[in-house]
């Protein structure tokens, strides 16, 4: 066969874009009065003549030998017939592969791009179990039908009232009058309030109330909104009120609407969906840790049944149900066993009891005992959630995101590069969580600096050994969670499919 039929195979579409200067041989040179034909050729009509024929390349590059023409006409179309309708059905023809490869939208708006079916089975053989337990555990511990417990000792009913008027004087009580001008040297003087109420009972009607002055009272004035503590006495007496703290509704309702405000306005429809899951996480915290806790249950095997709930519920519906979630929720499932075990072993090898004063003081309302050492794992995994949060969704992120840029790269060279990342989020991580602790446990820290003795003393005492343990335990599961999560991900990630046409379309939806 002339090396002229097989011009295409030997060199590819570049040979077929029309226009080229190879002169073919005089026995296929077309005559002058067919010249107009070579258009119609290359044109629409060549394309109507092949309504029948599959579009594939195979079809294209057999052609010539398989069409039945005569004359140099048939030759003609050999080489110029497919210049111009070649590239379009080539594109056409590799359309239909893309749902093969996944079904993500196009634009930066929507959703990742769903994951394979393999990826989706490997993620529900992990994750499903891990679930079920979740809710067979939170339903285990749930106090079904036992009474809501009380506080054994007297709060009183707070009532709202204004203060009209407010004095500095001798501490004296209702009817009692001062001798002489002067008090005597080592009394404390008072401050007398006159407090309108504003509801209760007693609504409208003005009471006199008298407060010594100490260090640790906090400093009414007129004009100041107050909450009053109703003991239940005669609503026209002084005596059955006792003025206990100011009213703060009003600036927290409004610090809560800036700060609602911020997170709508930045994440739009992603702020929304990360509100509606705060609140479902208080809700977790209302309806279930704290009844369960109260009714006597492991304080620690509750808080791990609530961290489960409020992170299968705040990172599936603030991020989404797809792969990279799912991988951010086992990292986070790994770290906080982690947290916790890590917890529970050195709490009790330092033999901390977690019996510190708001311990103590819950103990003495509830009237019976309660695990203060389990309390105080239990506060340790449920603050640390948040960081692991942020740690394991990042980590994700940036392996999904390394895997798109560049879908050469094996599940070794995903993961070396995701940890050099999660290096640089490690320190950030770890310096939030201890800020915070500090931060928490600062009048603990002053008391501390200022009690007179040895720092090992300072730091081995009760108080400044929990938060030790609290800081300590919750970094090690976060340097953790980044080399966990980090190694799952792309380990899953290398098994998706990758369509290298769609790596700008998804870019930002993922």
């Amino acid at each position: 066969m002339p090396r002229d039929d097989n011009a295409d195979d030997d060199t590819g579409p570049i040979r077929r874009v029309p226009g080229g200067r190879r002169t073919p041989p005089p026995e296929q040179r077309p005559a002058a009065p067919r010249r107009p034909q070579r258009s119609a050729a290359a044109g629409q009509p060549a394309r109507r003549a092949r309504p029948d024929q599959p579009r594939t390349a195979a079809n294209r590059t057999a052609r010539p030998e398989g069409t039945e023409k005569t004359g140099r006409a048939a030759d003609r179309p050999t080489r110029q017939a497919p210049a111009k309708a070649a590239p379009a059905k080539r594109s056409r023809a590799a359309k239909p592969a893309l749902p093969d490869i996944g079904h993500g939208h196009g634009h930066g708006h929507g959703p990742a791009a769903p994951a394979s079916r393999r990826v989706r089975l490997l993620l529900s053989w992990l994750l499903i179990p891990v679930a079920l337990a979740t809710v067979i555990g939170a339903l285990v511990l749930y106090p079904w039908g036992k009474p809501d417990p009380k506080s054994v000792v007297p709060q009183g009913t707070p009532v709202h009232g204004t203060i009209a008027k407010a004095t500095t004087g001798p501490c004296l009580q209702e009817g009692q009058v001062q001798v002489g001008d002067q008090p005597a040297p080592d009394e404390k003087p008072c401050l007398t309030v006159e407090v309108g109420l504003t509801d209760g009972a007693a609504s409208g009607q003005v009471v006199r109330l008298t407060v010594p002055l100490e260090p640790s009272t906090p400093r009414f004035a007129a004009g100041d909104e107050v909450v009053l503590s109703y003991n239940g006495g005669d609503v026209r007496d002084p005596a059955s009120y006792q003025l206990v703290d100011f009213q703060r509704g009003l600036p927290l309702v409004v610090l809560a609407a800036l700060f609602a405000l911020a997170v709508i306005v930045l994440g739009r429809w992603q702020g929304v969906a990360a509100l509606i899951a705060l609140a479902l996480s208080f809700v977790v915290i209302a309806l279930f840790i704290l009844p369960a806790i109260l009714a006597g249950e492991n304080p620690l095997l509750v808080a791990i049944a609530g961290a489960g709930v409020i992170m299968f519920i705040a990172l599936y519906l603030t991020h989404g149900l797809s792969a990279r979630t799912s991988v951010a929720v086992l990292g986070t499932l790994v770290s906080l066993a982690l947290i916790g075990g890590l917890s529970a072993v050195f709490s009790a090898a330092a033999s901390l009891t977690g019996l510190d004063d708001s311990a103590s003081q819950l103990i003495g309302s509830l009237g019976h005992g309660i695990d203060a050492r389990g309390l105080l794992l239990a506060g340790v995994v449920i603050g640390a959630l948040g960081v692991l949060d942020d740690v394991t969704v990042t980590q994700t992120s940036a392996v999904w995101e390394l895997r798109r840029a560049n879908p050469a790269l094996g599940w070794r060279e995903l993961y070396r590069s995701g940890l050099r990342i999660g290096r640089d989020h490690v320190g950030s991580a770890v310096n939030t969580l201890v800020m915070a602790y500090a931060g928490a446990a600062l009048p603990v820290l002053l008391y501390s600096s200022i009690s007179g003795v040895g720092l090992g003393s300072i730091l081995g005492s009760e108080d400044i050994a929990q938060e030790i343990v609290r800081t300590l335990a919750g970094s090690v599961g976060i340097v953790a969670a980044v080399p966990v999560t980090t190694v799952v991900a792309a380990l899953i990630a290398a098994q998706e499919p990758i369509n290298p046409t769609s790596n700008t379309s998804h870019s930002s939806t993922q």
